[in-house]
């Protein structure tokens, strides 16, 4: 498989690594994208690389609750510039959509184009189409999440980042302060740390043998490790292992207001202090643009075809 300087540039955006060795890494893999990334964290010159890519496309990731019903929302509408996202116009339109998606409960976007926007008689499609001619840019309703239950939700940046956090509790502990402060600090730390997994039980089994593919080779290219006995390397997998829950289950991770404890024993402690039972039992997290390509424009390209 071919590649071209634009993939190398991708995979040193990616990774952090120079042009050099992503250059070999990806003739090592036949200009295989994912595993250049492979290649290069068995050599230890790169960390692990989330599959997500490079965050490019603008527009906003909104979070909407209807307290009453328990439901809540996260959805992320694409636009070609980030002057939109600022847009009272769009906004609004963007926060009917996610009243839509609560009040009705579509099963995709394409469904939920067709249904009526929440306070219009019209559908979702045709207000969009009304945005695009109105405001001059290309928009897309990309994707959303609708969950019921108690839930805190934490929107980043002006809607660069959103999160959703699910919890397991009752009515009255939900209404406190105590809780709703614990329910933003959970959702700060996924929005900063962004976490891939909720606990160590969610990482699949496949993902893990991965990770522990990766750590063997590393070891095996590390000289120090030379003549070390099975047992001793398996104990140092091991370590490793226990190192990736605490970087990728969000339960695991060290809370970011106090390295002293992880999240699930900051959670404990205020259920603690309440007395009462609370649980994190799942989050969901969308960056704006995530694994989209941003279009890049060659501005002197294009004035010198104006001049033409």
């Amino acid at each position: 498989m071919a590649f071209t300087a634009a993939d190398v540039k991708a995979l040193r955006e990616k990774t952090g690594v120079g042009m050099m060795d992503c250059k070999k890494a990806l003739t090592e893999a036949d200009g295989d994208m994912e595993r250049a990334i492979d290649v290069l964290r068995e050599k230890g010159l790169a960390a692990s690389a989330k599959k997500a890519g490079r965050i490019a496309a603008e527009g906003i990731v909104l979070a909407y609750t209807d307290e009453a019903k328990k439901v809540s929302v996260l959805v992320e509408v694409n636009s070609e510039t980030d002057f939109v996202a600022k847009n009272e116009k769009f906004v609004n339109y963007v926060t009917a959509v996610a009243k839509t998606i609560a009040n009705s409960n579509p099963a995709d976007v394409d469904e939920l184009l067709n249904k009526p926007l929440a306070g219009d008689t019209r559908t979702v499609q045709e207000n969009l189409q009304d945005m695009v001619l109105s405001i001059g840019e290309n928009m897309k309703i990309r994707r959303f999440e609708r969950v019921e239950g108690i839930t805190t939700s934490y929107i980043h940046g002006g809607g660069s980042v959103g999160v959703l956090v699910l919890f397991d509790t009752d009515d009255n502990t939900a209404a406190t302060d105590a809780f709703k402060v614990m329910g933003k600090d959970v959702a700060m730390q996924i929005a900063a740390m962004n976490p891939s997994y909720l606990d160590e039980a969610s990482v699949p089994a496949d993902v893990l043998e991965h990770e522990k593919e990766i750590m063997k080779a590393q070891l095996a290219e590390d000289p120090k490790m030379a003549g070390k006995p099975d047992q001793v390397l398996a104990k140092i997998v091991d370590g490793k292992i226990g190192k990736y829950y605490k970087e990728n289950c969000l339960l695991d991770q060290a809370f970011v207001k106090d390295g002293d404890m992880n999240v699930a024993k900051y959670v404990a402690s205020v259920a603690k202090e309440l007395g009462a039972d609370i649980k994190v039992t799942g989050f969901i997290r969308y960056a704006k643009g995530e694994g989209l390509e941003k279009r890049e424009d060659d501005f002197a390209a294009e004035v010198a075809s104006m001049m033409k």
